[in-house]
C-alpha cells in the first residue's frame, strides 16, 4: 500500500464532490428526507449513472473523455438490462453471468473505452442481480442515464474551464524548449536554455508515460505522443551539438520547431510546406535541420504520410476485422483471461444463490471490482484491491450505521467522492478504499439495517476476495508474471520476418508475415498492460519500456508504408542494405535479450528503406536508454 502521495486535483475533487451526491441529493428533497420510495430509489439510480461517468474520463483530450464516458455508460445500462435476467436461483443466471463475463474479458481487450465499459458492464450485471427497487426497469436505466448525462455536463463545464490537453501541452512545451535553445545559441543564455530544455523531455516522458500506466488499455492519442517524442530525439541532439558549437541555427529552423510546437499544442495546424533537406553549411546545422524533418513526418507531413494513410489510417473492414480477432479470439492471453473471469464470476454467482447473504450481489461486484477486467489483473494488484475493498467496507458500514438517516449521510459521500480522483492517482487499494464506502452510502440508503450489517458485508467481501485469489490466480501459476521481456523478443524477431518477406518474399508470404508480425504486437502489448496494472514501481519500470514497444509498432507501419511505396512504382531497394537493416533488427533483439546496451553506429539506407532504418535506429536507441537499471522482469 506505500504509495508517493500524489498532487491533489483540486478541479477533479470540487466536481466529484458535486456531480455523484447531487441526484440523491435532489430525490431526498423531493421524497422530504431518507425513507424508501420511488424517488429515492430514482436518485440511488441516478447517482450511479453520475458516479460511472465521473469516474471515467481521464486527463487528455476532450473527445477521449467522451469516448470513455460513452463507453461507461452504453455498457453500464446494458448491465442493467442484464442483471434483470440474472436474479433467482438456478442455472440461467449462472450461465448468463459466465456469458457476459467471456464478453467483457474479450472486448477490454480492444481498446481503453472499452476496457472500461467491460468493467460497467459487470458491476452494473452484479448490482441489478441483486438490488431491487419498486421502480419499472425502464425508469431505472432511465434514471440511470439521467444521471449520467448530468456528470457528462459538468465534466463539459470543466474541460471548457480548464488549460488545454496536460500529455500534449508537456509534448509541445519540448519543442518550445527548443526553440529557446536555438535563439539562444551565442548569448549567456545558453546554458539555462539547455537545462530548461533537458527538464521539459524529462517532464514530458514522465507526463505520457504516467498516463499510459493509468489507462486501462490502448490509446492512440499516447500512442501519438510517444512516437513525436521518440522522433523528437535528434532534433534535441542536434539543437545541444548547435549550443556547444556556438553554431547560429538557421532562422527557417527555428520557425519550423515553433510551429511543431503550436501543432502539437492544437494552436494552428502544420503547414505542408516543411524545410528543405540541406546539403550544405555545418554539421550541427544539418543535424538541426535533418531533426526537424523527421519530427515534421511524424506530427503531419501529407506528402510524406500520403502512401500510409489509405490502408492505415482508414483500413477496410477486413483488415479491421482481422485486427479485431488479433486482439480479442486470436489472442492466447485475452482468451486465457476470459477463462479465468468466467470461472470467478460463475463461483461468485454460485456463491449468491447458495451461502445465506444478506445483500446478494456484493459477492459478485467484489470479484468484478478486484478482478479488473482490462488486459488480465495481476495478483499483486488484486491484493491491494482485495485490501482495499475491506478497509472501505469497514469504513462505509461503519459510517452508516453511526450516521444519523440525514443529510450527514450525504456529506459523508461527498467527502468521499471528493478524494477518489486523489486516490486514483495514488494506487489501486487507496481508491478502493473511498469508492468502497460511496457504494455502500449509496445503495444501503434504500435498505436499512443496523450495526451488524458491518460484519456481514466483510464476510462478503472476504469470500469474494478468496474466489479472485483461488480460482484467478492460484488455479493460473503463469498469471503471476508478466513475461514482457519475451514478448518483446518475439516482436522483435517478427518485425524481422516481416523485413524479410516485405523484400525478398511472395506476396503471400509478406501477407503472413504481417500477420505475424502485427499479432505478435498485439501480445506484446497485452504483456505491457498487465504490467502496467501492477502497483509502482513494477507498472513505472515496465511504463519506461512503452517508448519503445510504440517504436516497434511504428517501425512496422513503415515497413508496410514501404511496400505500398513499392507497389506504387518506387524501385525495389538494394538487398544488401535490406541484409544490414535485418542484422541491426537482429541486434535490437540482442539487446533486449541480455540486456546489452546497443552500439550507436545509425543504419545507411536510401529509398523505400530509409523511413524504416530510421525507427530502427530510434529504436536501439530507445532500448540503449533503458537498458541501465530499467529493464522490466
Amino acid at each position: 500500500m506505500r504509495t508517493t502521495p500524489p498532487p491533489i486535483p483540486w478541479r477533479d475533487v470540487i466536481r466529484f464532490a458535486v456531480t455523484i451526491p447531487a441526484p440523491l441529493a435532489v430525490a431526498v428533497l423531493v421524497e422530504g428526507g431518507i425513507r424508501p420510495g420511488p424517488a429515492l430509489g430514482a436518485g440511488v439510480f441516478a447517482t450511479m449513472g453520475a458516479l460511472a461517468a465521473a469516474l471515467a474520463p481521464q486527463p487528455g483530450p476532450l473527445r477521449d473523455q467522451l469516448r470513455r464516458i460513452a463507453a461507461a455508460i452504453t455498457f453500464g445500462g446494458i448491465g442493467l438490462v442484464a442483471g434483470q435476467y440474472a436474479t433467482g436461483g438456478g442455472w440461467l443466471p449462472v450461465v448468463m453471468i459466465a456469458l457476459l463475463s467471456v464478453v467483457a474479458a474479450l472486448i477490454s481487450a480492444v481498446n481503453a473505452a472499452l476496457s472500461l465499459g467491460a468493467l460497467q458492464l459487470l458491476v452494473y450485471t452484479a448490482l441489478a442481480s441483486g438490488f431491487a427497487t419498486s421502480l419499472p426497469a425502464a425508469a431505472e436505466v432511465g434514471f440511470f442515464l439521467a444521471g449520467a448525462a448530468w456528470a457528462t455536463l459538468t465534466t463539459l463545464i470543466q474541460a471548457r474551464t480548464e488549460a488545454q490537453d496536460p500529455d500534449r501541452t508537456s509534448v509541445a512545451a519540448v519543442f518550445t524548449r527548443i526553440a529557446e535553445l536555438l535563439d539562444a545559441i551565442g548569448t549567456p543564455g545558453t546554458d539555462a536554455a539547455r537545462r530548461a530544455l533537458t527538464v521539459a523531455l524529462n517532464a514530458a516522458y514522465d507526463r505520457v508515460i504516467r498516463s499510459r500506466s493509468r489507462s486501462a488499455g490502448r490509446t492512440r492519442e499516447l500512442s501519438e505522443l510517444a512516437g513525436v517524442l521518440n522522433a523528437a530525439a535528434p532534433l534535441v541532439e542536434g539543437a545541444v551539438a548547435a549550443s556547444r558549437a556556438d553554431e547560429p541555427a538557421d532562422p527557417d529552423d527555428v520557425a519550423a520547431v515553433r510551429a511543431l510546437a503550436a501543432a502539437l499544442s492544437g494552436e494552428r495546424e502544420l503547414t505542408e510546406k516543411r524545410p528543405p533537406s540541406l546539403d550544405s553549411g555545418s554539421a550541427a546545422r544539418r543535424a538541426v535541420r535533418h531533426g526537424v524533418r523527421l519530427v515534421w513526418n511524424v506530427v503531419g507531413d501529407p506528402e510524406e504520410r500520403a502512401g500510409a494513410a489509405a490502408s492505415q489510417v482508414v483500413p477496410d473492414r477486413r483488415t479491421r476485422l482481422r485486427e479485431l480477432a488479433d486482439r480479442t479470439l486470436a489472442s492466447g492471453e485475452s482468451r486465457g483471461f476470459a477463462v479465468r473471469l468466467a470461472l470467478c464470476m460463475t463461483a461468485a454467482e454460485i456463491a449468491r444463490q447458495v451461502l445465506p447473504v444478506q445483500r446478494p450481489y456484493w459477492v459478485l461486484l467484489t470479484v468484478a471490482i478486484v478482478l479488473k477486467p482490462d488486459f488480465g489483473s495481476v495478483f499483486t494488484r488484486a491484493i491491494q484491491r482485495g485490501a482495499g475493498t475491506l478497509l472501505g467496507v469497514l469504513l462505509g458500514s461503519a459510517l452508516l450505521a453511526v450516521l444519523p438517516r440525514n443529510a450527514w449521510v450525504l456529506v459523508a459521500m461527498a467527502v468521499a467522492c471528493g478524494l477518489l480522483p486523489w486516490a486514483r492517482g495514488a494506487n489501486f487499494g487507496l481508491f478502493s478504499v473511498f469508492q468502497t464506502p460511496v457504494i455502500i452510502l449509496m445503495l444501503d440508503l434504500t435498505l436499512p439495517g443496523g450495526p451488524e450489517l458491518v460484519g456481514v458485508r466483510l464476510i462478503d467481501t472476504l469470500i469474494g476476495c478468496a474466489i479472485v485469489l483461488v480460482f484467478g490466480y492460484l488455479l493460473w501459476p503463469q498469471t503471476w508474471r508478466a513475461p514482457l521481456d519475451e514478448a518483446l523478443r518475439d516482436a522483435t524477431l517478427a518485425l524481422d520476418a516481416f523485413v524479410d518477406a516485405a523484400f525478398t518474399g511472395s506476396d503471400a508470404e509478406r501477407r503472413r508475415a504481417r500477420r505475424r508480425n502485427y499479432r505478435a504486437l498485439t501480445e506484446l502489448q497485452t504483456q505491457l498492460q498487465r504490467r502496467l496494472a501492477e502497483p509502482p514501481p513494477i507498472s513505472n519500470r515496465a511504463a519506461a519500456w512503452w517508448p519503445v514497444i510504440v517504436q516497434l509498432e511504428r517501425t512496422s507501419d513503415a515497413v508496410t508504408e514501404a511496400v505500398i511505396a513499392r507497389r506504387g512504382g518506387e524501385p525495389a531497394p538494394d538487398l544488401a542494405q535490406v541484409a544490414v537493416l535485418r542484422k541491426s533488427i537482429r541486434q535490437l533483439e540482442e539487446d533486449v535479450r541480455i540486456h546489452r546496451s546497443p552500439d550507436d553506429a545509425e543504419i545507411d539506407a536510401d529509398g523505400v528503406l530509409a523511413p524504416v532504418a530510421r525507427e530502427v535506429d530510434a529504436a536501439r536507441r530507445l532500448v540503449r536508454e533503458n537498458a541501465p537499471g530499467r529493464r522490466p522482469r
